[in-house]
């Protein structure tokens, strides 16, 4: 206690003369307890602040680790439909084409819900940073006041400069962040990308979908059959004419 006393001493000339010497002290030590007590409430702050941030990184992280395993079971389901058209097996195909689509939606959606997160780390990251700035501008602002006083003009040009560099400096981060994605779920795979999924299968493994193929055209070697049958009975006709 008598270190922080005779500590106050060298500020005393700086207060007004109105008091005793105790009484003014007793200000600057309860000024002292103040700011104290102001600074460490800013580190809890701070402490709660990057607790979030750290929090938010690491489920935007897990949530983006969830897309890749996602999108290396598409390429698994993927595999199994082309086994299962070279087998001829079409039900299982269908059933690996749904299985696939819908783990390129949920890898999709991971990624969405990471970006999300992200943005949402940058706000975070924007209030600590508001926090460290307008504590910076607080000692500014005290700076400027001892150099008014002392009509310091240089100084007090200086100190402009930091404040500003700091509102600049707030304004950069600010325009950095991005807005919120909206995740879509999609639990049942369309129709129609399941069939071009089958179809581009097909067609990587070289084999053809006859069961896709239009019933004419699937009766097309019958129809063959019949035109040759039709030009061997024309060419009987025509033998018979010229022997008679």
């Amino acid at each position: 206690m008598d270190e922080n006393f005779q500590n106050m001493d060298e500020n005393m000339e700086k207060m007004p003369k109105y008091g005793s010497n105790m009484d003014r002290k007793l200000c600057l030590f309860e000024s002292s307890s103040f700011v104290y007590l102001n600074f460490e409430r800013f580190l809890i702050e701070m402490a709660a602040l990057d607790n979030h941030l750290f929090n938010l990184r690491f489920a935007a992280k897990e949530l983006s680790r969830n897309a890749k395993k996602c999108e290396k079971m598409e390429k698994e389901e993927k595999l199994k439909l082309t086994n299962a058209l070279k087998k001829g097996n079409r039900e299982v195909a269908q059933v690996h084409a749904e299985n696939a689509i819908r783990k390129k939606n949920e890898s999709l959606n991971y990624l969405r819900m990471s970006a999300r997160i992200d943005a949402v780390a940058a706000r975070v990251q924007t209030a600590a940073t508001q926090k460290r700035v307008t504590t910076s501008m607080q000692g500014v602002v005290k700076a400027m006041e001892s150099a008014m006083k002392s009509m310091n003009l240089e100084k007090v040009q200086n100190l402009m400069d930091r404040f500003e560099k700091d509102f600049e400096d707030l304004d950069v981060q600010s325009a950095t962040m991005e807005g919120s994605m909206s995740a879509t779920t999609t639990l049942n795979a369309p129709q129609h990308e399941v069939d071009s999924l089958i179809q581009e299968a097909a067609d990587k493994a070289g084999l053809e979908l006859g069961m896709e193929m239009p019933a004419a055209q699937v009766e097309a070697p019958g129809s063959a059959k019949a035109s040759v049958a039709d030009n061997d009975e024309l060419s009987k006709r025509l033998a018979a004419l010229r022997q008679n």
